[in-house]
């Protein structure tokens, strides 16, 4: 979370601006002045070739100033070259080649003169060169032969372009050479090595050249380096490659980059340090290069001259070169004349003043022509650098070129003497309204112009005192700086030029407006993929400037999709993905500032996939998978899964192998024979797997004979003369080698029989012709071509089995309740049961139930007795009914016979829940239940008991008991009181006792309710109400009334002004009459604007501000006991309505009754 500082360029602008206010005044282009140049091209001017030549030349002055042009010194006739035109309006020329014609032959030196009655104005000399990139001298290049560890410098030199080309390095095949400290490019485009290696001879190099404007590559024949090796490369103390010997100079012009260089050759490859002898290098300007084999230092000054020294160090000693530095500098100025507007009578100067290194050279100019050669002006007097006027007439107007030069440079400026006679007047529109932000710097500008030049002053408020000094401060512009606004600063400013010819004046309205400020900033957050995130960003500002709210991502504008919520306060993201991560700054915005808010979102994804996998330490039963880890995408791996994939048994399925963890990226993995692994990696964090690496290459081990045998092995019998023996067979990675396949033997267990054998390739076989369930010895083992595993474990397996043979016997039942028995019966013989005994099992279904009339399921139940007993408990059965009941014994074939069919008859029970109990309430004062009969009676019904209590709130009152017969369902009662509730409990009876309950609660009363449950409930008893009824009454007898008001004021002719209060026009079809009233009959009966008629027959006031008292006269309305209204009813009208118009007055209907007697 962070408050964004402005950027760069906002300070950029503050000093542009307050450059500005000391600029010179400016002549109004509605006087007449000389020639200004506004736009000229840069002093060497590079043109492409393929396009046509623009040189530029702009200017202003009144009258227009006209054009012409020189070319090296000498008048360039525009006029007979049909390729050469001026723009019009303008001095800039235009010279086309699309009909032909060769660019070189107009290089040369150009300058453009602007000319008007008043004097004229010169552009700079603009060198016009055309870019030439020419094409690289055709060579045969021999290998370069270098003994190994020796240094070497493979030389580019380019052709000479305009500009100077871009020099890079790369292979024929276009791949960038690879520099570090001991392989680099120098400043003049040569390749150096400061010790050569042999993995050197891996590539070849070209020297390639890039041209800015053909963007043109031109590549050099490449170089092919041989490389003679040794036993040993011998270690040598650094020595110079660039610069040769032991010191050099270099010159710099005053602003421009220095770069030193230095450039070592050495075993092992030196470091380079760079010092300044005397004092540091400059921190603030200096940066090192090329891996500190270059020194740049930006923006050169006088202070930067002096000794600088490399220093080349490695192990076996060190060397240094010195850099003498000398600052020169082209002409710039210190004093840069200025434009002088004077009125008749006025002194005045121009001074030029520049300095540089040697001394420039100052030499004046009045339009266009050396000073000396000017007709002389007794008025003027030229002292050096500074030009003095005196006692200025209006024959002194000219424009003045100051050139001052060395043998670096020149500058060349214009500045035009005006003398003009005009009383102030400002230039800005009048009464301006600026709105300011509390604290600020602001300023408030009243250009002006007048000659004399007028003295401004600025006042508060028509205030006398001047405002200047403290918190303010006048520019010579004009403009009034406030350097930190205040509220009280709010206010109007008026500004005043005067002159000897009189005043001017001009005002600007200052409101002060309170900041935009980010009080709740959004928080750096870290959140998995896929969750929600919220940034929230509060703002409060000036509540009468809009409030704009904006989003940046990576501080460009965020687009908000569908997966994002913009509110006032707050962005929300759902679903985060990875393309989610970056920076998210708030923008609060009014039309005067801004303030900004920055977060950083850290999205936890899945790590990408692991790369580049290597086999190495290739062993029989190992071997070494290394890789390079992918992105943890901010969530640290916490594990690496390998896999394996093999192309013999299951090809194309991977298998999970071993697991390491994250820290690690290279493993020994444990190999099995004969198998042809491929591997893959699977990286894990918090938030989930990656998706598999690329697989690696494969390897494959030697055979031998299996370790183990298949695991699972059975015997079991399908049919009753068969025994199936099956086994898991063995994967892959337990083969250990081809051709696998299992020896299957077997044989009756106790007995002395040889062993029977087969060999299987599958992983089942059925032996066939077997006695009915008999034990059997089961061995399976593993072979393939390499040999045998070791011996296997015996499995005792069994034939398959047959149906038992004989039933239960002396089958007892004994009932323990209404829904259990008890049931013991004699075991059978275990030579019947030919098979494994699983359990024996009771069916059973219920015959018929004791009730009369009662349809009973006959439906099979069955109840299971695991394993070799003799008793067991049959339940969950139905109260008073007949069953029978039939037992087998069971095996892995099937059922046995059927015992003999026994029967038994369950007692009575307890009944069910009676069905369908209601709760209804018909009216305030009574309660009516109903119900159904239980849906299992389990017995003769004697009754049912009803059990039920009042209850408000947290208050119980005292149990009450009703007990009924059989054959009533029904049951009403009378409310005790109309606010309480009650809570019934309702459970039906047989002689054994009290069956399940059930439990409902009245409806809540009419207060409690919402009210459109309430008129849901009573509307078909309302109208039985007796309120209700009066209620009735009294509106039908309001209503009669008003009717006979109505008849009689029509029958009379009476007007009523009936316009809303709100003054809407009447429509067209309305009966207009000319005061705004009209005449008021039967359709107009309407209830009053502002009520409904409610569902219980009353008129209820709507949610308006608008009361009836609104409506009468002085508020004195008053309501009888019934609610009948007794104060006048009068329109209420807006005081221009009112006046001028006949008033009327609206009788209530009492007022009415009176008229009429």
């Amino acid at each position: 979370m962070a408050r964004q500082q402005p950027p760069p360029w906002v300070h950029a602008a503050f000093l542009l601006f307050f450059l500005s206010l000391g600029g010179a005044i400016e002549i109004p282009m509605d006087l007449t002045q000389p020639p200004t140049i506004t736009k000229q091209s840069v002093k060497d001017h590079i043109v492409d070739p393929r396009d046509n030549i623009l040189i530029e030349c702009e200017a202003k002055g009144n009258p227009a100033p006209s054009f012409h042009w020189t070319r090296n010194s000498r008048f360039f006739n525009i006029a007979k070259d049909p390729r050469v035109s001026m723009r019009r309006r303008s001095g800039t020329l235009v010279i086309d080649f699309r009909s032909g014609g060769r660019p070189e032959e107009y290089e040369g030196e150009y300058q453009c003169f602007a000319r008007n009655k008043f004097g004229t104005a010169l552009s700079n000399r603009i060198r016009l060169q055309v870019s030439k990139s020419p094409l690289w001298p055709k060579e045969n290049l021999d290998p370069v032969v270098v003994q190994e560890g020796a240094p070497l410098t493979l030389q580019c030199n380019p052709p000479p372009g305009l500009p100077s080309p871009v020099i890079f390095w790369m292979s024929s095949s276009m791949e960038p050479i690879t520099q570090d400290k001991r392989v680099s490019q120098g400043h003049n485009g040569d390749l150096y090595f400061s010790n050569v290696m042999l993995q050197d001879m891996q590539t070849d190099y070209s020297c390639n050249a890039r041209f800015h404007f053909t963007h043109t590559i031109q590549q050099k024949n490449p170089f092919t380096l041989k490389v003679l090796t040794t036993r040993g490369v011998a270690e040598r103390t650094p020595s110079f490659m660039y610069p040769q010997g032991t010191s050099s100079s270099q010159m710099v012009l005053r602003g421009m980059d220095l770069l030193l260089e230095c450039i070592a050759s050495g075993v092992p490859t030196p470091d380079i340090a760079w010092y300044k002898k005397g004092g540091d290098l400059p921190s603030d300007k200096a940066k090192f290069e090329n891996f500190n084999k270059a020194l740049r230092i930006t923006n050169v000054s006088e202070e930067d001259s002096g000794e600088y020294f490399c220093l080349a160090s490695n192990k076996m000693g060190s060397i240094r070169h010195t850099i003498s530095v000398r600052v020169k500098a082209a002409p710039y100025w210190l004093d840069e004349p200025k434009n002088l507007i004077l009125a008749p009578g006025e002194d005045g100067r121009l001074v030029c003043r520049a300095n540089g290194n040697p001394k420039p050279t100052v030499q004046w100019m009045v339009n266009g022509e050396p000073l000396q050669s000017a007709p002389p002006n007794p008025n003027r007097e030229v002292a050096g650098d500074t030009i003095i006027f005196r006692d200025t007439q209006i024959s002194s107007r000219a424009v003045y070129q100051c050139n001052t030069s060395n043998e670096h440079g020149y500058l060349l400026a214009n500045a035009f003497v005006s003398v003009l006679d005009v009383p102030p007047r400002m230039l800005s529109p009048r009464n301006q309204f600026i709105r300011v932000i509390l604290y600020n710097r602001t300023r408030l500008d009243c250009p002006f112009f007048g000659s004399p030049i007028p003295t401004l002053r600025w006042f508060k408020n028509g205030q006398g005192s001047n405002l200047d000094g403290g918190n303010y401060h006048v520019y010579e512009n004009g403009s009034l700086e406030i350097k930190m606004i205040r509220k009280e600063d709010q206010g109007i400013y008026t500004c005043v030029a005067t002159n000897i010819l009189g005043k001017a004046e001009n005002q600007v309205r200052l409101e002060v407006k309170d900041p935009t400020r980010i009080y709740r900033m959004p928080e750096d957050q870290v959140a998995k993929r896929g969750t929600t995130v919220q940034l929230e960003c509060r703002v409060k500002h000036d509540p009468s400037l809009k409030l704009t709210v904006s989003w940046l991502k990576d501080d460009e504008p965020l687009y908000i999709g569908n997966r994002m919520k913009k509110e006032d306060d707050s962005l929300t993201i759902f679903g985060v993905a990875e393309r989610d991560q970056g920076s998210y700054t708030c923008v609060a915005s009014t039309e005067l500032d801004q303030d900004l808010a920055k977060a950083y979102l850290t999205v936890l994804g899945r790590p990408d996939r692991p790369r580049d996998l290597e086999l190495t330490d290739l062993a029989e039963r190992s071997v070494r998978l290394t890789w390079i880890p992918g992105d943890d995408n901010n969530s640290p791996i916490t594990d690496y899964v390998i896999q394996f994939e093999e192309d013999q048994f299951q090809p194309g399925v991977w298998h999970d192998h071993s697991k390491f963890p994250g820290s690690v990226n290279s493993a020994i993995l444990q190999l099995s024979p004969y198998v042809n692994y491929q591997f893959r990696v699977i990286a894990v964090n918090e938030v989930g797997s990656s998706h598999p690496s690329l697989p690696s290459e494969r390897y494959r081990t030697s055979g031998a004979p299996p370790e183990s045998n298949p695991s699972d092995v059975k015997g079991e019998g399908t049919r009753k003369n068969n025994m199936e023996i099956t086994w898991t067979p063995m994967n892959a990675t337990s083969a250990f080698g081809p051709n696998l396949r299992y020896i299957v033997k077997w044989r009756r267990r106790e007995t002395r029989e040889t062993w029977n054998n087969v060999t299987v390739w599958g992983s089942r076989y059925v032996v066939g012709q077997t006695p009915v369930y008999v034990p059997y010895e089961i061995r399976v083992q593993a072979e393939n071509d390499f040999g045998k595993a070791p011996e296997p474990d015996t499995v005792i397996g069994y034939s398959g089995e047959d149906y038992p043979r004989a039933a239960p016997t002396e089958v007892k039942i004994r009932v323990l309740n209404s829904t259990a028995i008890s049931l013991q019966w004699n075991r059978v013989y275990s030579d019947t049961v030919q098979g494994q005994l699983r359990e024996y099992r009771a069916y059973y279904w219920r015959e018929s139930s004791l009730l009369k009339n009662l349809w009973v399921s006959q439906k099979r139940q069955q109840a299971s007795f695991p394993g070799d007993r003799p008793r067991g408990v049959v339940s969950r059965l139905f109260p008073y009914s007949n069953y029978k009941l039939e037992m087998v014994v069971v095996n892995g074939r099937g059922d046995g016979p059927r015992s003999e069919t026994k029967e038994f008859t369950t007692p009575e029970g307890v009944p069910s829940a009676p069905r369908r109990f209601r709760v209804r309430q018909p009216n305030l004062e009574t309660i009516n239940l109903e119900w159904d009969h239980p849906e299992h009676p389990n017995g003769i019904l004697i009754g049912y008991t009803l059990k039920y209590v009042a209850f408000n709130g947290t208050k119980v009152g005292k149990q009450m008991v009703e007990n009924f017969s059989p054959n009533q369902t029904k049951f009403s009662m009378q409310r005790a009181d109309p606010v309480s509730r009650y809570r019934f409990t309702l459970s039906a009876r047989t002689q054994v006792g009290s069956g399940e309950a059930v439990t409902e609660e009245s409806p809540a009363p009419p207060n409690e309710a919402t009210p459109t449950a309430a008129y849901t409930n009573n509307q078909a008893d309302i109208a039985t109400q007796g309120w209700f009824i009066g209620l009735m009454c009294a509106i039908a007898l309001l209503v009669l009334i008003l009717l006979i008001v109505c008849f009689i004021k029509r029958s009379r002719g009476g007007k009523y002004p009936v316009r809303e209060k709100k003054d809407v026009p009447l429509g067209p079809e309305d009966p207009k009459e000319e005061d705004g009233s009209f005449d008021y009959s039967d359709e107009d009966n309407k209830p009053l604007q502002g009520s409904q008629t409610s569902l219980d027959g009353t008129i209820k006031q709507q949610e308006s501000d608008d009361s009836l008292v609104d409506y009468g006269e002085g508020g004195e309305g008053q309501f009888n006991e019934d609610g009948s209204f007794i104060g006048q009813y009068t329109v209420k009208k807006d005081k221009e309505e009112t006046e001028g118009n006949e008033s009327s007055e609206a009788t209530s209907p009492v007022n009415a009754i009176y008229s009429l007697a």
